[in-house]
């Protein structure tokens, strides 16, 4: 199964990048039917982490995933299943 990858590292303190970056990632796997989406957001203080699932939590974003999953074994990533 192919996965796309974004690793929010080198801009995690740009928040108009990180909100396109999202879009064009969700964006990019519905268009290539892309299954699975695995963010990088990294472990630090976590308001990187809950930025990116409040954006995940909007509705019309909502709507174009199946079941969003916060990795146990490592705290800084989520995986988005469409």
């Amino acid at each position: 199964m192919s996965k796309l990858k974004l690793d929010l590292h080198d801009i995690f303190d740009q928040g108009d990048k990180i909100e396109q970056a999202l879009n064009d990632i969700l964006r990019k796997a519905v268009e290539k039917k892309i299954r699975l989406v695995e963010i990088i957001p990294g472990k630090g203080s976590g308001q990187l982490k809950k930025r990116v699932l409040r954006f995940l939590d909007q509705k019309h974003i909502r709507a174009m995933y199946r079941r969003l999953e916060k990795d146990d074994k490592n705290f800084g990533r989520i995986f988005v299943h469409l």
